[in-house]
């Protein structure tokens, strides 16, 4: 009998949370549905918030994307989409997504935990650039301002980031995770009322608004050798207050740069080359700081709900990190908190 117990629970097939779907497998899927021709390949890129392969068809490179199972809804994918194609008519540098030879965008992946969508993006032309130079913070700042002047006033079927979506419900999930006891969860209470209340004071809702990216930095754009710039990975694009775009760009770049004193300087230009597009007002750049905090909060919420993929970092040391960096951005900018 106890024999027989152990060997049906070794026999067992168990469902899974996430998966990762062979390469060798998709690329059959791509060739057939793109018509694509048989020396394509496939190659794993990425896993993560999704998974990202490197589809290589003759000489020309795609981005096959398997959004992760109940990550993203079809709406939410297909506004993303419809997004992309509005900013590559108008002229901005993206990765859009590429149709199959039905005309479709979305694909259906029957993976082991259920149903997943996956889109074949054209590639983004250019290197990823960590430290760069003074006319590519420029050309970060231009795209940024040129795509804002699209999106200003556009309302897409996505989240909306108000205090409440970047605050409220991130906190919930952080203290799912991490006691409220301890010293660091409650400064994130603290600083986030405190920033919201000050914000919402201040009605940052009624400032420019429309449709943001919110993760924009160097690992998410391509830079070409004319500084031309290619941003993709539009996963959390939604609508809020334009600032949101440059609070994250600029906390961002200040977590790469040890010299704040080159930080300083880098953040002038991204906002020199966003002013060269299109007005920021005084109140708008005062409150850069806060909504910059109220991001990074959101991000931990974040990285609590997709813990599956993320729990070798989730530890308190990781927490007394993060938090750490927060301060450090607070002390930066002598944001008052009392």
């Amino acid at each position: 009998m106890g024999i027989a117990g152990n060997l049906y629970m070794i026999t067992m097939t168990f469902p899974v949370m996430t998966s990762t779907v062979s390469a060798d497998a998709l690329c059959k899927l791509v060739c057939k549905t793109y018509a694509f021709e048989e020396d394509t390949t496939c190659t794993l890129l990425r896993t993560g918030m999704n998974h990202s392969y490197l589809v290589c068809h003759g000489n020309t490179r795609y981005i096959f994307r398997v959004y992760c199972y109940q990550w993203r809804t079809r709406e939410e994918i297909t506004e993303e989409l419809r997004l992309l194609l509005l900013l590559k008519e108008r002229g901005i540098g993206v990765s859009y997504p590429v149709a199959d030879r039905k005309g479709n965008f979305l694909q259906e992946i029957h993976a082991p935990e259920g149903m997943r969508l996956a889109v074949l993006f054209s590639y983004a032309s250019g290197a990823k650039v960590r430290f760069m130079n003074d006319e590519t913070y420029t050309a970060i700042g231009s795209c940024m301002g040129k795509m804002h002047t699209i999106t200003e006033h556009l309302d897409i079927a996505r989240v909306t980031y108000r205090t409440e979506t970047l605050v409220t419900t991130a906190y919930e999930r952080i203290r799912t995770f991490f006691p409220d006891t301890l010293a660091e969860i409650q400064f994130i209470k603290k600083a986030g009322w405190q920033l919201s209340e000050r914000l919402q004071k201040n009605h940052w809702e009624d400032w420019p608004r429309g449709v943001v990216h919110l993760d924009m930095w160097y690992d998410n754009m391509s830079v070409g050798k004319d500084n031309t710039i290619t941003l993709f990975d539009f996963d959390f694009c939604g609508n809020g207050p334009l600032l949101l775009d440059i609070a994250y760009c600029c906390k961002q770049l200040f977590h790469i740069e040890a010299d704040k004193r080159a930080y300083k300087q880098k953040e002038q230009l991204i906002l020199d080359g966003y002013r060269s597009v299109r007005p920021l007002s005084e109140e708008e750049l005062k409150h850069i700081p806060e909504a910059a905090v109220l991001i990074w909060i959101f991000y931990l919420g974040v990285q609590v709900q997709r813990f599956d993929w993320s729990n070798i970092f989730l530890s308190e040391n990781y927490l007394k990190m993060y938090v750490g960096r927060i301060k450090s951005w607070i002390d930066y900018y002598n944001v008052p908190l009392t």
